[in-house]
């Protein structure tokens, strides 16, 4: 306080001066119209950016939030599309009122680590089995497939991406219907192999892939990619056919994690029908 003052008293005269120069600006503007409704003006332009300024910097540090917000919402729309039911149609008769059950959920998830380089890729999101995560569900974005849930904790859960040797989604040539194995040759992570499409399909670059029905874990018409070339090797009766993935790995951050609530009992009509034609 001692040097405070000691400072402001060597430095008076610079201290008055611009007290004086302060209100000598005051009474210009507060008696010259023209000069008064130039400062106001200008007063209010930068007033305007200031508080733009910290509109944009408050909106930016709230964007993680409102990421998070918008993907539970995107999970609970899934949810209700009728997408993510089937229709009930009764034994004996058919009402024209059709009825629906549902048939799947989603989870909305954020992906806390991700590899896209290696062989045998994988994802860890922050959901696990305390939110219902169980191995083998599916994993999509908006955009597209992602992968299938590996191994579970309590908190977390790991995803086998589709960028995995080990991963095959069963996926069809959506304008037609022609279906077959989608894999990863380990190349390019773009770019997923899908095969046995039939050599009478009339394909063409761009033509859009989906899930197909075939699949227990993935729900029918989830995006997979588009066609990007294909070709018949010498002796085949089948396309291999090179698709552009829709999914960008290396910008995913949210992802959905999709149960399948018929999927338990379709496995185990299928594993008794099995042992059944074994005898």
């Amino acid at each position: 306080m001692r040097n405070l003052i000691t400072f402001v008293w060597r430095n008076y005269f610079f201290f008055l001066f611009l007290l004086l120069e302060v209100f000598c600006i005051y009474l210009v503007v507060q008696n010259n119209y023209f000069q008064r409704a130039s400062f106001i003006n200008s007063s209010n332009n930068v007033s305007a950016k200031i508080l733009k300024t910290s509109a944009d910097v408050e909106e930016y540090f709230y964007l993680k939030s409102e990421n998070e917000k918008l993907a539970r919402e995107n999970a609970e729309l899934r949810s209700r599309s009728l997408v993510s039911f089937s229709m009930l149609v009764d034994d004996k008769f058919q009402v024209s009122d059709t009825v629906y059950r549902q048939k799947y959920t989603y989870t909305s998830c954020k992906v806390v680590n991700n590899s896209t380089s290696r062989r045998n890729n994988f994802l860890t999101l922050d959901k696990g089995s305390n939110h219902g995560v169980k191995n083998n569900m599916a994993v999509i974005t908006s955009t597209g497939v992602v992968g299938q849930v590996k191994d579970v904790s309590e908190n977390f859960c790991t995803v086998m991406s589709l960028l995995n040797s080990k991963t095959t989604i069963s996926s069809k040539i959506k304008k037609d219907g022609s279906y077959g194995p989608l894999t990863w040759d380990g190349a390019d992570y773009r770019f997923g192999t899908l095969h046995d499409i039939p050599t009478h399909v009339r394909l063409a670059k761009g033509d859009t892939v989906v899930t197909s029905a075939y699949s227990r874990t993935f729900p029918e018409n989830i995006m997979v990619g588009f066609v990007e070339s294909f070709e018949r090797k010498a002796g085949d009766y089948f396309y291999t056919v090179q698709v552009r993935l829709s999914t960008e790995f290396k910008k995913v951050s949210h992802v959905y994690i999709v149960t399948n609530m018929h999927k338990e009992e379709q496995e185990e009509l299928e594993k008794r029908t099995e042992v059944d034609g074994k005898e």
